[in-house]
């Protein structure tokens, strides 16, 4: 006889809650991705902020923060390793576009200043140690 009583095993979850989970699973992920497109937009308006006349680099430090918390966003709602590719991609393919000259001579981020070179490194260094942080991590329990 066991001293302390087993606790009750709750039942498998219903289907409306695996319905409703993976609908909260979809949604985080659009969010991240919208987020990670106002961000990316935010970084390239203050990628030529100056004070003085000199460019001071917030957006490199934008970069890093925006990035650290979109990837464990992405993590935590979606719920797989793989979540943190949510914000990269929109991050990735809208920088690529804005580090391209315009027909018309426009261009959003240029590669001849430290900024725009400091903003691309650091965001991508970002998104690169926090995936690869999620490959080492240990399998989460179950929820």
């Amino acid at each position: 006889m066991p001293i302390v009583d087993e606790e009750p095993v709750p039942p498998p979850p219903g289907r409306a809650a695996r319905v409703a989970d993976l609908a909260l699973r979809v949604a985080g992920g659009v969010v991240v991705v919208v987020a990670a497109v106002l961000t990316v937009v935010l970084e390239l308006l203050l990628s030529a902020v100056r004070v003085g006349g000199y460019l001071i680099g917030v957006s490199a430090l934008i970069a890093i923060g925006a990035n650290i918390a979109l990837s464990w966003f992405a993590h935590e709602t979606v719920g797989t390793r793989w979540a943190v590719v949510l914000p990269a991609l929109p991050w990735f393919a809208i920088m690529s576009v804005a580090a391209v000259r315009t027909d018309e001579g426009d261009l959003l981020l240029a590669g001849d200043n430290w900024v725009g070179l400091a903003m691309i490194v650091t965001g991508a260094m970002t998104f690169a140690v926090m995936g690869f942080r999620q490959i080492l991590a240990p399998p989460a329990p179950p929820r």
